[in-house]
């Protein structure tokens, strides 16, 4: 299919044609891959939760970024990213341009340096309770702040991000590469935890401290509750007595139902002592 005018430019595309051609040629690569896996945008809105937006703003701070990443929205809305697989350090997909065939687009993304993630580990102690809340985006500012930090946070820099495409468009940034860069903020609307992957680090190196001093204090509440319940236990077995609340609800009469008076000033609950068959048997002898 011819896509240029009598004069050789590019001819005007609607984006329903786009769209159109978009879908044709996912149902042909699905009859041969299965597995594939299409950046599909839903509404307006590109991204949605924390993560997505995260690593969006992230690309736009950087001026080798911001004035190109523009020129990929259009792509992905379209339909145009086909397909789009992370794994630990990179990044594979296919985009729909003007030919016939789909491009190739490799990125690859470094891990984050050793010195940064041991920093992010310390400010995290005690700040993050769960896995859930950390997919959710559900932490303090401070927090925030700290994983966007411009060249020192969790998202990668320009430096620390390579690329590749098969278009003969000899931009440093195409519209293709650009996006696929929009599509991995979608795919983590989808899955935040791929964020981890690709960057190659634990994402529950960030919540174990926290999930270990919230273990122990449940531990110590569950030995102080089982000490008392010994000790109760204890009292009974030396004194050969049951230990019984003498304030029972009544039942039956005219105050049946109605609230028990409040007891006085210093006064305490009574305690009945009742003799167990054992200790009346060493009374009798």
């Amino acid at each position: 299919m011819a896509y240029y005018d009598d004069y050789g430019y590019p001819r005007y595309v609607s984006v329903a044609e786009k769209r159109a051609r978009a879908r044709r040629k996912l149902e042909q690569l699905r009859k041969k891959h299965p597995d594939i896996r299409p950046v599909v945008i839903e509404g307006n809105t590109l991204v949605r939760t924390w993560w997505g937006k995260a690593w969006n703003g992230n690309l736009g701070k950087y001026a080798d970024y911001a004035n190109r990443i523009g020129r990929g929205r259009s792509y992905v809305r379209h339909g145009a990213v086909l397909d789009l697989q992370i794994s630990p350090g990179q990044v594979k997909a296919l985009v729909q341009g003007s030919q016939g065939s789909p491009y190739t687009i490799t990125i690859k993304i470094k891990p984050i340096s050793e010195s940064v993630w041991k920093q992010i580990k310390a400010a995290c102690e005690g700040q993050l309770a769960s896995l859930q809340e950390l997919l959710q985006g559900r932490f303090p500012k401070g927090l925030a702040e700290l994983f966007t930090a411009k060249g020192s946070g969790l998202f990668p820099s320009p430096k620390e991000i390579d690329f590749h495409c098969s278009c003969p468009d000899w931009a440093y940034m195409c519209k293709h590469v650009a996006a696929v860069l929009y599509g991995i903020g979608t795919r983590l609307d989808e899955d935040p935890s791929l964020f981890f992957v690709v960057r190659k680090v634990k994402m529950e190196d960030l919540i174990t401290q926290a999930v270990r001093e919230k273990s122990e204090k449940l531990l110590k509440q569950a030995k102080r509750k089982t000490a008392r319940v010994i000790d109760d236990a204890d009292l009974g077995e030396v004194f050969g007595i049951e230990m019984e609340s003498s304030q029972r609800p009544e039942t039956e009469g005219p105050g049946a139902g109605a609230a028990s008076p409040k007891p006085t000033a210093g006064a305490q609950q009574k305690v009945s002592l009742r003799r167990t068959p054992k200790k009346r048997a060493k009374m009798r002898n």
